[in-house]
């Protein structure tokens, strides 16, 4: 038996007898969990999700937290955020084909391309006067909170590499998401349950699958990784201990395994065993936080049926009910997908569908953090991967990346405002145009990090959320 593979000595021994006397098996991990080295771009790496590796934000941070709605499926521009009276006046005649001429086209290539006005009228909402559609009439009546981007544009045109492209900045798969990034660079505000929590729903229309990869954390440490939860039944699985076994036994478990695990850690230096052991602490923790969070028993009905929701129903409602109370505890990016934006045929009667399932939720989740003085410190996003072609496609819209709508609110963002500006059929962003990476950049700001000074080394590269390409924080959406 070689050195290396030797039990520890009489020191060892007497830290194992310390680690037993505590019955806390984490605590001599602490130094390796907090334990910290000054990365490329100063910041610390450690692998404590609790804790950030940011040692000392780069600025006066505007927000401590992001919500992201994520419309999966594109939502039509066209019919949400961004009117064009010009469709309204060509709708049937012939799209300019200098227009298209070898662009990107999802499923119209080689097709005949007609101009399809939109499907539902526009009005101007609020004191802002900002256009919005009638099929969004909850979300209208906070126009004046909005701050709607209408020149976004991506590089990716089929649905799996533009979340992929949306969340990691890239659509090579295996990069770490944005949630992941933020969790790393500031930690969670609980320890009681993870700092970047992902929830699900669907309907409306085509459900396009969602990859786990889309809140994975990469070549980051494992911990930061996004949680789902399920929006029905259980929460988690396998959060309740089995039958027979009581949370003290757990713990013993527990402890015993971290207790081999820091002995390994000891000979190996391997911070993914750090991870693991930190996980398995989150999830012991949280088989007392998810109950407590998913009993929705104390909500007030008017609050309840101002998400138009039975609690625990699965609905985006429900799940924006949810990430209320997430944020309340201290949870630091959320993420809510639902699927059912992809109008391929129908959308005039499909948009309907969906965005009825989305409005009441949203809305009340704005008014419910404004209530409770939380909007002002939270980020919340709402839009897709990418938006919808002004072409008809039959009775509906392909996939469109040239120019698409998201807003923002909350946070210190400029509202009841709209920002940049598509050419007159919504095809091609023309005017402050706002690249997914320029909304990366800008989300990193408001949280107090200069994407700049933020990267990850990783197979001898300093890697970035931004990548290396150039990106703008967009200052002109904020207040």
């Amino acid at each position: 038996m070689n050195a290396k593979s030797e039990l520890p000595s009489k020191q060892a021994l007497s830290r194992r007898t310390f680690l037993r006397s505590t019955g806390i098996g984490s605590i001599a991990l602490g130094t390796l969990l907090h334990g910290h080295s000054a990365n490329a771009s100063g910041a610390a790496s450690g692998t404590d999700a609790s804790s950030g590796v940011i040692a000392s934000l780069h600025h006066r941070p505007r927000i401590k937290r992001v919500i992201h709605l994520c419309m999966a499926g594109g939502p039509s521009h066209l019919e949400t955020f961004d009117y064009k009276p010009t469709l309204e006046k060509l709708n049937g005649q012939a799209m300019p084909e200098s227009m298209t001429a070898g662009q990107p086209i999802a499923q119209l290539q080689g097709r005949e391309l007609k101009v399809m006005g939109p499907q539902h009228p526009f009005r101007p909402r609020g004191d802002s006067g900002l256009m919005m559609c009638d099929v969004l009439p909850h979300t209208a009546a906070h126009a004046d909170s909005l701050c709607v981007i209408r020149s976004m544009h991506t590089e990716q045109i089929n649905h799996d590499p533009a979340h992929t492209f949306f969340n990691t900045g890239t659509a090579i798969s295996g990069r770490p998401s944005m949630g992941a990034w933020v969790l790393y660079g500031l930690g969670a505000e609980t320890e009681n349950l993870p700092g970047f929590i992902v929830l699900t729903s669907e309907g409306g229309g085509q459900s396009q699958p969602i990859s786990s990869r889309q809140w994975h954390s990469g070549f980051l440490p494992s911990q930061y990784q996004g949680v789902q939860l399920n929006a029905a039944g259980d929460p988690v699985h396998y959060v309740s201990n089995p039958a027979g076994v009581t949370h003290r036994q757990q713990r013993h478990v527990l402890d015993a395994v971290a207790r081999i695990n820091t002995l390994r850690q000891q000979q190996l230096q391997d911070p993914e065993i750090a991870a693991k052991l930190s996980t398995y602490e989150m999830a012991f923790r949280m088989q007392t936080s998810v109950p407590e969070l998913t009993d929705m028993s104390d909500e007030p009905q008017h609050v309840v049926e101002m998400y138009g929701c039975t609690p625990g129903d699965g609905s985006f409602a429900s799940n924006c009910l949810l990430a209320r109370r997430l944020a309340e505890r201290g949870v630091r990016f959320i993420q809510l997908y639902h699927r059912g934006w992809d109008h391929h045929g129908g959308i005039k009667k499909g948009i309907t569908t969906t965005a009825k399932l989305v409005d009441q939720g949203t809305a009340a989740l704005l008014q419910d953090l404004k209530q409770r003085g939380m909007l002002e410190e939270t980020l919340v996003v709402w839009g897709g991967e990418f938006g919808r072609t002004p072409m008809a496609q039959g009775s509906g819209r392909d996939h469109h990346i040239k120019g698409f709508s998201l807003w923002m609110a909350g946070g210190g963002v400029r509202a009841g405002t709209a920002y940049g500006a598509t050419d007159e059929f919504g095809y091609n962003a023309v005017e402050n145009r706002v690249h997914v990476r320029d909304f990366h950049a800008t989300m990193l700001h408001m949280l107090g990090i200069d994407h700049r000074r933020f990267s990850y080394k990783f197979q001898g590269l300093d890697f970035r959320l931004t990548g290396v390409e150039e990106a703008h924080v967009v200052k002109d959406v904020l207040a």
